[in-house]
């Protein structure tokens, strides 16, 4: 657990069956007279994240959902319970529950704690696939789920808007490149193209994965034999997009993350060379993850591209 702030009432020990009253309770202590009933979000996190989850969720601010669920999976066979009200701006708050305990005790102990007749959002904010029942028992009950989706293997669904943390902070880049090809010469020059190297930072190649099955799909490719990935340094966030690359006969195109919240445009056709610079701000966790749960709908392009990139792994 971390260490209460002058604004965060709590954490208070408690039970999945008292965690109601003792949300009251700290409520009781507030000057608020009106709670906002937003939705439910349910973060299943390790420890070694749970700072960064917690960081997150508070960025959100309460805006899409008012009452957060931390599921803390490698804990003992001993289910611990804390309710806490974390301080948003203008005198809000927003209700926490955080438990800790091994997945297999978490099953059954998330479900009653949801507020109801709400959106339920499900994140999956661990870097490991889940072995066992509690995801497919969330994924049920849930209106979004949020997670990268490469490393769970949750293939897009029917009953629950998929989003994906990668995609979504990529969005600056898918948006970049479509202005690179804004032109009618440069998009003349589309067909040509025959291979691809996307370049992301870190070691975490999934979300240049789903970026590049974006550009195959555009392109009309069936699959993603002709791409390069490759590790860069561009001083941006572990999986974040570092640059990409459009080849062909005579033709080269090339965007790269420059200074600040830039990139550099270098593009080559007819024996001409072209340079600008398109802006591509960079996006923090939380704002990618208030971004899909602002917009909780159903893809094709994202579905298409998922494909795409599952394929190649």
């Amino acid at each position: 657990m971390t260490a209460p702030t002058a604004s965060t009432l709590g954490p208070v020990e408690t039970t999945v069956r008292k965690a109601q009253v003792t949300l009251d309770e700290l409520w009781s202590q507030t000057n608020v007279e009106t709670r906002a009933y937003t939705g439910n979000i349910v973060a299943l996190t390790v420890r070694k994240h749970l700072e960064r989850v917690q960081e997150t969720l508070a960025g959100l601010e309460g805006r899409y959902a008012g009452r957060q669920i931390i599921g803390v999976m490698d804990g003992s066979d001993d289910l611990n319970v804390h309710a806490s009200l974390v301080s948003q701006h203008r005198g809000t708050f927003v209700e926490r529950l955080t438990l800790d305990a091994s997945a297999d005790q978490l099953q059954g102990a998330i479900l009653p704690l949801l507020r109801p007749a709400t959106v339920n959002h499900v994140w999956w904010g661990a870097d490991t696939k889940l072995q066992g029942l509690l995801l497919r028992e969330l994924t049920d009950i849930a209106d979004q789920v949020i997670a990268d989706s490469l490393t769970l293997d949750i293939p897009p669904a029917r009953h629950y808007a998929l989003a994906d943390l990668g995609w979504s902070r990529s969005a600056s880049w898918r948006e970049a490149l479509a202005q690179v090809f804004d032109t009618p010469d440069a998009a003349r020059q589309l067909p040509l193209v025959d291979r691809l190297t996307v370049r992301y930072a870190g070691s975490k190649e999934l979300p240049a994965r789903l970026y590049a099955g974006f550009i195959a799909d555009t392109l009309g490719w069936k699959d993603l034999r002709n791409v390069e990935f490759r590790a860069a340094r561009c001083g941006r966030e572990n999986g974040d997009l570092c640059g990409v690359e459009l080849v062909g006969d005579g033709v080269h195109f090339t965007l790269a993350a420059g200074e600040g919240e830039t990139a550099r445009v270098e593009a080559v056709w007819d024996d001409k060379k072209h340079i600008t610079e398109v802006n591509v701000p960079r996006m923090s966790l939380a704002e990618g993850l208030g971004r899909v749960m602002a917009r909780p709908e159903r893809g094709e392009m994202f579905e298409r591209a998922w494909k795409l990139a599952k394929a190649t792994l």
